[in-house]
């Protein structure tokens, strides 16, 4: 072979492998700039023992939403104060990388709302995905802590800005400024959710008016004249839009002359907008949590944000079966649809589990403690769906309570209980049990203990409780049958 014809077959290797490459890469990143096609809402639920905690739900008109996950926390903050209020979804412009971030609170755990504002933590939560369905342990930033006498860090936020080619993550801190002690919208920048710059002053309200809910939507094409709106609970709802993120904003209104405030005004009293747009035409939603009477979010829409007179309030739309309070809304695609539905959209079966050897009674949750009994009532309190072991391992099942989405049943010293999933792995092996052929009958099943393979679950005089088994009677006990 010549050395010129070398040279060539050299050359077009490597560009073969660069064309490897390039479509190794690309429909990763295309997807992400396919069309959308449905909607992802990221929320949290209220101050229950697992309410503050990231759920999501799922639209296909970006109206009515279905809960994901049967209605369960689809991640649980094990840093901080181990609760997270008011996630943002976040996709990078390429499409290849997506966060979560979030307020490090947990009022369930007795914190009172002062102590939140005036001594809380000053960081926020951020989880990290390559993909929508896979996520990153939890991380805490420290957002705020280059504020001088920050008490909070609260409702972040995050939009990517071309002027800077990062993102402006902004949220509100309660702080003295002036001698005014108050809720200020600050922000920093990042490119990566890691490093961030020293915190900077973004809305301040006049006199001592506060601000806690901002959120930024971008609007193509500037319809309404301009490039971006941003809707602020600052005693009303107020709207404003600018042609830059980081530039000056005008103010555009509230939303008063259609009865709604954030207290200021009265009327239908509303906090935690919500941005989002309808897939493949100009129309934009706001949705409004109505926490004032706790009936939830209720959408107003409009196809031109340039006036606030141009809203219009929406009846024909369904929140699904779970609470949902202040989060954010990504539009998706139907790559990232699809995974995202594989992974959380299906509905796991209702059942109930029957004891051997007292087959009129089942496994019920009362006040939290786990027994056999007949007749249950509410029927509820005898029902789970049987979910992958939370522990991970292949083949192992977990027992979720139906009228208590997120808590399990585990052993806790033995004794069973129905407690939270507190995301830790001792939780997860205490609530992971194997299921093996019946030890009193091979058509029936048995439940051997994750972390203490030598036990199984079993009852004695009715209380459920995690013991070795030597005899037939036990045997008998630690025998079950699953059943609708």
């Amino acid at each position: 072979m010549s050395r010129a014809l070398h040279r060539f077959g050299a050359v077009l290797a490597a560009a073969c492998l660069l064309f490897a490459s390039w479509t190794a890469v690309t429909p990763g990143r295309a997807a992400a700039l396919d069309p959308f096609t449905g909607y992802l809402m990221a929320h949290f639920t209220g101050e229950s023992a697992t309410g503050e905690q990231i759920y999501l739900a799922h639209s296909t008109d970006g109206l009515r939403w279905t809960d994901l996950n049967n209605g369960s926390p689809v991640l649980v903050s094990t840093v901080g104060t181990r609760g997270v209020r008011d996630p943002a979804l976040v996709r990078s412009p390429s499409g290849d990388r997506y966060w979560i971030v979030a307020t490090d609170l947990r009022i369930a755990s007795g914190t009172s709302w002062s102590d939140a504002a005036n001594r809380g933590s000053t960081s926020l939560v951020v989880w990290e995905s390559t993909d929508l369905v896979n996520w990153s342990a939890p991380r805490l930033v420290n957002v705020a802590g280059g504020i001088s006498g920050a008490g909070n860090a609260w409702a972040p936020e995050a939009i990517w800005n071309p002027a800077t080619n990062d993102y402006v993550v902004y949220w509100a801190t309660n702080s003295a400024r002036d001698g005014v002690t108050k809720h200020r919208i600050w922000y920093v920048r990042t490119s990566d959710f890691r490093t961030f710059t020293a915190p900077q002053l973004y809305i301040n309200r006049g006199s001592g008016q506060g601000i806690i809910d901002t959120q930024i939507i971008e609007v193509p094409g500037s319809v309404g004249g301009y490039r971006y709106y941003r809707a602020s609970a600052d005693g009303h709802i107020t709207i404003e839009a600018g042609n830059s993120v980081l530039g000056s904003w005008t103010t555009l209104g509230n939303l008063s002359h259609m009865g709604i405030s954030n207290g200021t005004g009265g009327g239908n009293v509303v906090e935690g907008p919500m941005w989002a747009r309808f897939n493949g035409r100009d129309e934009w939603a706001l949705w409004l949590d109505q926490y004032a009477t706790g009936r939830g979010y209720l959408p107003i829409t409009s196809t031109n944000l340039g006036s606030t007179q141009n809203f219009r309030t929406r009846t024909d739309y369904s929140m699904g079966g779970r609470r949902k309070r202040h989060g954010s809304i990504l539009n998706i695609t139907a790559a990232e649809q699809s995974r995202v539905l594989g992974k959380w959209g299906s509905t796991l079966p209702v059942n109930r589990i029957q004891s051997y050897n007292f087959q009129d009674r089942y496994v019920r949750h009362a006040d939290f403690d786990v027994r056999i009994d007949a007749n249950v009532s509410p029927a509820q309190d005898a029902q789970f769906r049987i979910r992958p072991g939370l522990a991970g391992a292949s083949g192992t099942v977990s027992f979720e309570a139906v009228n208590f989405p997120g808590y399990y049943l585990r052993h806790y010293g033995f004794d069973f209980q129905l407690a939270a999933n507190d995301g830790s792995g001792t939780f997860a092996g205490d609530a992971t049990f194997r299921q093996v052929a019946g030890l009193a009958s091979a058509s029936w099943a048995s439940f051997q203990s994750y972390n203490y393979p030598d036990r199984y679950i079993r009852h004695y005089d009715y209380a459920l409780r995690l013991d070795p088994v030597g005899d037939a009677q036990a045997r008998a006990d630690a025998t079950f049958r699953l059943t609708s």
